[in-house]
């Protein structure tokens, strides 16, 4: 691979990771655990997602424009490279959504100076969800969805793959720097059943949206084993595979042994099975986050 273009494969992967935390953390704020807004744990996931998404991006839109004009990744700042990036329907969208992560800082300073009174005030749900919606959906804009037949049916199946990533994975970051290493009983017993439902339900989303863009994009058996974009597909999907068996370990800790947790007041030997399962969760997307990259940077006839 190119060096330029290895640089932009690390750029997507460090935008689809600000996203799915970003993203993610402020549903799981916003919807199990308002409190959660206060605690450092939490903040640091929506800073970092926050960080790594604006950088990703903005990186992102100068290492495409070097990549299509064959110069080095060192050029990416070049003026006169942003200039022709912005000409062209990739560099439009992608400069609107560096404005969308810019107003997502608004978002975010409001909820670190409010706390939980934002996460349960309406308009701050409202632009919250206004910007995770376009950030959700100029990602879509600059993939394969819009180059196949049925270009809304795939758009509307990649706009669904990632809300259910970005709920299922910055849910897993919450839950993992927030509520696990509080090990509150009382936080515990109310909001590790919630998202292990809202968890479920991203990973049934997550499951037949893929189907769903793979059919339309790969389009036949014989190219996912003949090319090296459905290759690198079977990667992504053995890694789900077991990440998703974590994922069982996690949700049999919760219906056999959260019960007794919470009556040893959150005790640590009791949590840390669960602690590191999720973890291990949490570690391994980061590898799907990375065969993601190269998908959407890849030709699927190649």
């Amino acid at each position: 691979m190119e060096p330029v273009k290895a640089w932009y494969v690390l750029a997507r992967t460090v935008d689809y990771a600000g996203l799915t935390l970003f993203a993610g953390g402020l549903l799981f704020l916003a919807v199990l655990w308002p409190a959660g807004a206060g605690h450092r744990g939490a903040r640091a996931v929506l800073v970092t997602g926050w960080v790594l998404g604006l950088l990703g991006t903005l990186a992102g839109l100068g290492l495409q424009a070097a990549w299509a004009a064959q110069r080095p990744p060192g050029d990416f700042l070049a003026w006169d490279l942003l200039g022709q990036a912005l000409d062209s329907q990739f560099g439009r969208i992608w400069f609107a959504r560096a404005l969308l992560w810019l107003l997502g800082g608004v978002v975010l300073a409001w909820l670190l100076q409010r706390g939980r009174d934002a996460a349960t005030a309406l308009p701050w749900r409202v632009g919250a969800g206004a910007i995770l919606v376009g950030l959700l959906r100029t990602t879509g804009l600059t993939g394969h969805a819009v180059e196949s037949t049925r270009p809304w049916l795939t758009q509307l199946a990649d706009f669904a793959h990632l809300a259910g990533a970005s709920a299922w994975i910055g849910g897993l970051a919450v839950l993992l720097f927030g509520v696990l290493a509080r090990r509150d009983p009382e936080e515990l017993a109310s909001v590790i059943p919630r998202y292990s439902k809202l968890a479920m339900t991203s990973v049934a989303v997550v499951v037949a949206a893929g189907v769903v863009l793979a059919w339309q994009t790969v389009g036949s058996v014989g190219r996912v084993f003949g090319t090296s974009y459905g290759q690198t597909l079977l990667v992504k999907l053995g890694v789900l595979a077991v990440v998703l068996l974590a994922a069982q370990f996690s949700r049999r800790w919760v219906g056999r042994r959260l019960d007794f947790a919470v009556v040893l007041r959150g005790d640590a030997g009791t949590v840390r099975p669960f602690v590191h399962s999720v973890a291990a969760e949490t570690t391994l997307v980061l590898v799907v986050l990375l065969a993601a990259s190269f998908l959407v940077t890849a030709s699927p006839g190649r």
